[in-house]
Order: C-alpha cells, then structure tokens, then sequence
C-alpha cells in the first residue's frame, strides 16, 4: 500500500494512469471504496473536482489535468529519494515474492532459500510456485526463477548453475520383469507415467541423438500432473517416468531407480533468477541475488 503520507497523490496519478478506480485501486492494495473516499476527500480540501466520473469512464477535469502535470514528476522523485533511504538499511528485512516453476523451486530450496533464511531471520520469503508463464511485475513479485529460455527479454537475468538434463527411470523390479527400452521408441511397448501439462495437453517425452530429434508420446496406466506423485507411483514399479534429474537424483544414487536412454537426453536450458532492473534495490533483495548467484554454482559445480 501507498505511504499514508503520499496516499492521497499517489491515488490521483494512478487514477489518471489507468483511467478506471478499480485498477487503480488494485495497483495501490486497497479496496475501491476506500479509493473513492480518498479523493473525494481530497478534492473537498482542494476545493475543485480533479476527475469526471460516470458508471462507464473516468476523465481528468482540466484542473486535474494541471495538478497530475505538475504533481507526477515530483512525485516520482520522492518515492525515489524513500526508496533510496531504505536501501541503506544495513540488515536485510522484509518480504520478498518470489515466482518459480515447481521443479525450479525444489532445485534451488535447500541450497538458496533455506541458506538465505538462516543467514537472514528477519526477512520472510512468499514463495509460490506454478506451472503457467507468469508477469512478475504485473503479479507483485520481486524475483522470477524459470528456465533461461523462458525468461523475457525486459528482464535482468542471473544463470543459476549449468545445464541442466531430463532422466528417464523405473525401479529394478520393473526393468528386471519387462526390460529396459534400448531406443525411445522401444517406450511404446512399455507401461509409462504419463503427465499432464498446467494447460491440460499431456506431455510427450522429448529425446535428441547425433542432431536427430524424437518425441514419444507414450501410453501408461496412469495420468499425472505433480513430479513427486509420478516418482512415487515409478517408485511402486508401475511403470517407467521422465523426470527432471535432480528431482530423482538420490534415488538413482541410492539404486531405488535406474537410469535409461541416457544417450538419448539433450542438456536443457539453465535454471534462471530474473528480475526488472532498480535503481535501489532493497537490502534484502540485494542479499538474495548475490547469495542465489554464488551458492547454486557452488552446488551444481
């Protein structure tokens, strides 16, 4: 929300941007009615309408025209002198929103969220995961994690670690009863985990070899749509699955599940932390990103 003591020019230069109250009301985290009271008391102190209002549209009187003219500039020079100020506290506090596909947000937990926890209490981390592209701005995040293929453009990007790679597995029991698969094709003779994408498409198993590409799209007892749901079900040895390596690694180093087609996967793009550029960052935020930056390639190194 606004600081109480900018609120009432903050909720002008909204209302001009986004010409509705609702928006406004959404960029500024307060209800419509209470947007509404603002300005009007607003206006009542000023003596002058700055808006024309209708159940349709909003418009700027000429007055209010002037008064955003004038006010927007300067506005933005304070917000920036605060932003400045609290980017010199010495102790990073705070929140910090954080966006990042599920598989994402398992690769770096361990080795960067919980370390920056415990290096710094008094910063609380909003961690949501999903599996849909997400506007980190639009959506009120401070930092995005996704593949570096994914990341926009407008954005600073920060690689986390090396390429990363797909497995394909299944339990002794499984491969000890039905074979392994030698080529991806041999899959289609095989009972696999299938998996559902966020957008309702099943997702069909992608393989590469000396610059030939192959997709699969293979058949199986069962329909997924969460990573640890499919390792639990390949677990039980139903069947054969197609994971991201790390999500399986320890098993596969423990001989609960066993590696195929390990010739047949392409490196898939690094892991990614991005963000819009600041000009003051707070400390907090400063601290994640260089703590992310150097402790992922630790790990994956």
């Amino acid at each position: 929300m606004a600081a109480h003591a900018l609120i009432e020019l903050d909720a002008v230069v909204a209302i001009a941007r986004r010409q509705s109250f609702r928006a406004a009301a959404a960029d500024l985290q307060i209800s419509t009615t209470s947007l509404s009271n603002i300005v009007a008391k607003f206006e009542r102190r000023l003596g002058v309408r700055l808006f024309n209002r209708t159940t349709r549209s909003v418009s700027l009187t000429d007055a209010g025209r002037s008064f955003v003219e004038q006010v927007s500039p300067a506005l933005v020079d304070i917000h920036d002198a605060m932003e400045t100020v609290k980017s010199q506290q010495e102790i990073p506090s705070g929140t910090l929103r954080i966006n990042a596909f599920p598989t994402a947000a398992r690769e770096i937990l361990a080795p960067v969220i919980l370390e920056y926890l415990r290096r710094f209490p008094r910063v609380h981390i909003d961690l949501v995961t999903e599996g849909r592209l997400v506007d980190v701005v639009a959506e009120g995040f401070d930092l995005g994690v996704r593949s570096a293929d994914l990341v926009p453009s407008d954005m600073i990007a920060a690689p986390l670690g090396h390429p990363r790679s797909n497995a394909v597995v299944a339990s002794p029991a499984y491969f000890e009863k039905h074979g392994e698969p030698r080529a991806p094709l041999d899959l289609l003779d095989h009972a696999c985990i299938r998996v559902r994408l966020p957008d309702g498409a099943i997702y069909r198993w992608h393989f590469e070899k000396d610059g030939h590409p192959v997709v699969v799209d293979v058949e199986g007892p069962i329909t997924l749509d969460e990573a640890s749901l499919a390792r639990a079900a390949v677990l039980s040895g139903i069947g054969i699955g197609y994971f991201m390596e790390s999500d399986i690694r320890e098993d596969i180093e423990a001989g609960r599940l066993v590696r195929v087609l390990h010739d047949w996967m392409k490196p898939v793009a690094p892991l990614c932390l991005y963000y819009p550029g600041r000009k003051n960052p707070s400390a907090a935020f400063r601290a994640f990103v260089d703590l992310a930056r150097g402790r992922v390639t630790q790990v994956r190194s």
